[in-house]
């Protein structure tokens, strides 16, 4: 898909994906090479399913593992020739986020990748993933990452004016595997984004130690996996930073 970036035909629409979202030929060919790595992978003796962004549920022998598939995140910036996209692939067990076994990044721009497996850290590149140290001591927010539209903003108000710097990169699985590393202090959405990009950076940040909810700190634990689910976020690797950011936004 690489000679697409920031094309014409790159951006030419196909048709409506099962997420909802128009499918232009950047998604669809990604998509396509994906499931035809999964499919034989499932015929090479591991049986399962995948939900994919534009396919929506694909059955390959068993409904579980499910592997979630978005084969390029930041599609936008894709389109738009922005070099900010990725390929976030899941594992999971079951229909909620805490059923997911395993969770994957490709930055498409750079080859960086991230990975975690429940219960054994997360990974950068291969080597255990390590956060950097946040600034929760101080009081305050060095960088701060958001999933917005631009009226919404203002719902981040407290945390923008203890923030300082701001940073949209415009990839929800990016956004949060630079969360688990530390890069992005805070990350907080405050529109409902779907639950789907989510899942394999959630589980990078708890493997780090890190704390996910909510905007209102409630947990996310048993929100259902569908293309259609959706929750507005606020994520940290340093616990006592989340904490801090909660209460910056209950005021």
């Amino acid at each position: 898909m690489a000679p697409l970036l920031g094309t014409e035909a790159g951006r030419a629409e196909t048709g409506v994906g099962a997420g909802g979202d128009r499918t232009v030929e950047l998604d669809r060919l990604a998509e396509a090479a994906a499931l035809a790595c999964l499919a034989d992978f499932a015929a090479a003796g591991h049986p399962c399913s995948v939900l994919s962004e534009e396919a929506g549920l694909v059955h390959l022998g068993a409904e579980y593992p499910r592997v979630m598939l978005d084969p390029v995140d930041g599609s936008l910036n894709a389109k738009q020739g922005l070099p900010v996209a990725a390929v976030m692939l899941s594992l999971v067990d079951g229909p909620t986020i805490g059923d997911v076994r395993l969770g994957w990044v490709l930055n498409l721009m750079s080859g960086e990748r991230w990975h975690a497996l429940r219960g054994a850290g997360a990974y950068h590149d291969g080597t255990v993933l390590v956060p950097l140290q946040s600034r929760a001591a101080a009081g305050r927010i060095g960088v701060l990452g958001v999933e917005s539209i631009p009226r919404e903003l203002r719902r981040l108000r407290p945390l923008i004016d203890r923030a300082a710097k701001l940073r949209l990169l415009g990839s929800m699985a990016l956004s949060l595997a630079h969360t688990a590393a530390g890069g992005i202090e805070i990350f907080a959405s405050p529109i409902n984004a779907r639950i789907f990009d989510m899942t394999a950076g959630v589980l990078m940040i708890r493997e780090v130690g890190g704390v996910v909810t909510d905007l209102d700190g409630r947990s996310l634990e048993e929100a259902r996996l569908g293309l259609e689910s959706r929750t507005t976020l606020l994520a940290a690797a340093d616990p006592a930073l989340h904490r801090l950011a909660l209460d910056m936004l209950r005021g």
